[in-house]
C-alpha cells in the first residue's frame, strides 16, 4: 500500500526552502572578508579660531584661482599668441582648409612656445622656486622673483607706443623706469605687440601664396577656362612651392628670430 504523496507545488516550496537554509549554512561558515579601508574626505565651513587658518585658507582659494586661469595666462604672458597666430596664417594661406588640424596647430603651438619660454622658466626654478620649497624665502619674495624675468621678456617685446596707449587710457602719470610700470598695464600692451608683429609676419607669408593664385587666375582666364575655380589648379602649386623651400622650417626659424631675447 503506497503512501500519501506530496503535491508538487509544495515539494518545490520545500526544495527552495532547504537550498536557502544550504545556502546560508555554507555562507556562514565561510570566514568573513576583510574590510578594505577606504579614505574618508570632510569638506566644510566652520568658525575659526587661529588666524593662520584664516590665511591658509585664502591662500588655497588663490592658488584654485590661479589654476583656473592658467589657460589664460599661458596664452596672455608667453609667447603662446604670436605662435599660434603665425600658424594660422600658414595655413590660410596655403588654403588647406583643416590642415594640418587644429589640435596639431595648438600641440606645436605649444611646443614652441615651451621653447622660447626656457630662458625664463629656468629662471623662475632657480631664483624663485627652488628657494621657495627649500624654505629660504617666503612666498611674496618668491612671486616677486618670478614676475621679474617674466615682465623682462614682456618688455623686450612690447612697444613704447603700446605703453603710452594704455597710460593715456588709464590717465595715470608715465613712470620714470621699467619697475615703476603696473602689470596690469604691461600685459595688454604686451598682447597688441604680440598681435600686431605676428600680422606683420603673417603678411611676409602670405604674399607669394596671392602671387601664385593671382598667376594661375590670369593663366586660366588668357585660356578661356573661366568656369574652373583658380583654387583647385593653384592649391598643389602652393603646396609643392611650400615643401620645395622647406616652409615649416622657414616659419619656425623666422619666428624664433622675430622675438628679443
Amino acid at each position: 500500500m503506497r503512501g500519501p504523496r506530496l503535491h508538487p507545488v509544495a515539494f518545490a516550496a520545500c526544495a527552495l526552502a532547504g537550498f536557502v537554509l544550504l545556502c546560508g549554512g555554507i555562507a556562514a561558515a565561510q570566514q568573513a572578508p576583510v574590510p578594505v579601508p577606504v579614505p574618508h574626505i570632510d569638506l566644510g565651513i566652520g568658525r575659526s579660531t587661529k588666524p593662520q587658518d584664516v590665511a591658509l585658507s585664502l591662500q588655497i582659494l588663490v592658488l584654485l584661482t590661479v589654476l583656473s586661469l592658467a589657460p589664460t595666462l599661458l596664452v596672455l604672458l608667453t609667447s603662446f599668441t604670436r605662435i599660434i597666430v603665425v600658424l594660422s596664417f600658414v595655413r590660410t594661406a596655403l588654403g588647406t582648409q583643416q590642415m594640418p588640424p587644429n589640435q596639431i596647430l595648438v600641440g606645436l603651438a605649444l611646443l614652441l612656445t615651451f621653447f622660447v619660454m626656457k630662458p625664463v622658466v629656468d629662471q623662475v626654478n632657480t631664483q624663485a622656486l627652488q628657494p621657495y620649497l627649500s624654505q629660504k624665502i617666503s612666498q611674496p619674495v618668491a612671486l616677486d622673483r618670478a614676475a621679474k624675468p617674466l615682465r623682462t621678456f614682456m618688455f623686450k617685446q612690447t612697444r613704447e607706443k603700446d605703453l603710452d596707449l594704455f597710460y593715456f587710457l588709464s590717465k595715470e602719470p608715465r613712470p620714470r623706469t621699467r619697475a615703476d610700470v603696473p602689470t596690469y598695464v604691461l600685459v595688454p600692451a604686451y598682447v597688441i605687440s604680440e598681435l600686431k608683429t605676428a600680422f606683420e609676419i603673417g603678411f611676409a607669408i602670405y604674399v607669394p601664396f596671392i602671387v601664385i593664385d593671382m598667376a594661375v587666375a590670369s593663366i586660366l582666364m588668357s585660356m578661356g577656362m573661366m568656369m574652373l575655380p583658380p583654387v583647385i589648379i593653384s592649391l598643389p602649386f602652393k603646396i609643392l612651392v611650400f615643401v620645395l623651400v622647406d616652409g615649416w622650417n622657414l616659419v619656425v626659424h623666422a619666428l624664433f628670430v622675430s622675438f628679443n631675447t
